[in-house]
């Protein structure tokens, strides 16, 4: 049984192995989490194996890789901790509650535990060399990036999953108690505050807080909308629903938005758990295009598409103007996918065993692999460089070949 953080009942998405479109299935599932028809065993659909690559081309070279791991905290809690990269350094989370400075060669400059597992981070602002994370007990807390010191510590209400949003002097979290925090970045003082609805299940995790604009964040919560709010003051600028649920039961309508929105070019793309991808055009704020589709991860955008990767493990690309569908991979059906993410002209996808799998966004055929230990839950695009860590604690940085 999953062991939830937050006060209402949630659900761990990874034990979902079947298509979210599978209401039945999904319902009798959760129904197990949440301790109820223990007897009913669901359908559980077997990870495709990989077909080797006929032709391969390099795509990617390693330039760093560390273990992170600790044995202090279990490695089936499904936590998607994240590098903090910036001007040449790295700042990498255990879930033991280690905090590490690298420089670029990977060298280890400076470690500090800070007493509590760590869940939410690492998010790095490299004007003020500042690292924040949060932890179990609903801590956030500042370090210095060169040197590891404590700068402050701030308690909220609730714990915070995935890293912080720094911008304007303000750190933009989203707790799963449903409360949205602008703190400030010099003390840890509380700005402001912004809450929301909190459905009665919900899957475990969150989206991270992203900019809309220079002066405007945009938040995504569990009961599938998504929030404008000035960074400054926390002042609501508009809110709309994505995520629609139908159904009789709470487990049938959850609509949690738990990938981070994507803005570019003057267009907002959101995806939910309960199947409703949106395009919007953000001048008119008119609806591009509604299709379906369930993922509780971010989506990725190049100059033509947008790329989804579903809960059943398809991989799908859409014309970003109309939605139409591009092309669409069940290469890697069931693996448990990341996110999307551009590294150049490709596509990479991670999975469970560790692989980042790089897609032709032409084709949509998967041209290259790279491998890593330990199940991928999220990848990150930093300038020419692909960052990732496991579940277990394997950090792995690539860059991309020239």
């Amino acid at each position: 049984m999953t062991q939830a953080i937050r006060s209402n009942r949630t659900i761990n998405a990874k034990t979902i192995k079947t298509t979210a479109m599978h209401v039945a299935v999904i319902a009798v599932m959760a129904t197990a989490v949440v301790g109820c028809n223990r007897g009913i065993k669901p359908v559980v659909n077997d990870p495709v194996k990989l077909v080797q690559i006929a032709q391969p081309i390099s795509v990617l070279q390693p330039v760093f890789s560390t273990d992170v791991g600790s044995k202090k905290a279990s490695s089936k809690d499904p936590l998607d901790l994240q590098v903090g990269y910036a001007n040449l350094q790295i700042v990498t989370a255990s879930r033991g509650g280690d905090l590490i400075g690298f420089d670029n060669t990977g060298q280890r400059v400076w470690s500090v535990n800070v007493g509590d597992q760590i869940t939410g981070g690492v998010a790095l602002d490299s004007l003020s060399q500042t690292a924040i994370i949060s932890t179990r007990g609903g801590q956030v807390m500042a370090f210095d990036s060169t040197t590891g010191a404590k700068r402050w510590q701030t308690q909220l209400t609730g714990s915070v999953l995935t890293p912080a949003l720094i911008s304007n002097n303000r750190v933009v979290l989203s707790a799963n108690d449903g409360f949205l925090h602008g703190l400030s970045l010099q003390n840890g003082q509380s700005v402001w505050q912004f809450a929301t609805q909190v459905p009665a299940i919900s899957v475990r995790g969150s989206a991270a807080p992203t900019l809309l604009d220079a002066k405007t964040a945009l938040l995504a919560t569990a009961d599938g909308r998504l929030h404008a709010i000035t960074v400054d003051n926390g002042l609501p600028q508009w809110s709309r629903r994505v995520g629609v649920g139908a159904g009789s039961s709470e487990v049938e309508r959850m609509s949690d938005v738990d990938g981070m929105p994507i803005v570019d070019n003057n267009q907002l793309f959101a995806i939910s758990y309960s199947g409703q991808l949106l395009g919007i055009n953000l001048a008119s704020r008119e609806v591009l295009f509604v299709n379906e589709l369930a993922s509780l991860k971010s989506l990725a955008v190049n100059n033509q598409q947008v790329i989804a990767t579903s809960l059943d493990g398809k991989v799908v690309a859409y014309n970003r103007s109309n939605g139409e569908v591009l092309w669409e991979s069940e290469e890697l059906a069931y693996r448990h996918l990341t996110n999307p993410v551009m590294i150049g002209n490709y596509i990479a996808v991670g999975d469970f065993d560790g692989v980042v799998h790089l897609f032709d966004p032409a084709s949509g055929k998967i041209v290259s692999r790279v491998q890593t230990k330990g199940a991928l839950s999220s990848l990150q695009v930093q300038g020419s460089r692909l960052l990732t860590q496991s579940t277990s604690g394997q950090v792995a940085i690539w860059q991309l070949a020239r």
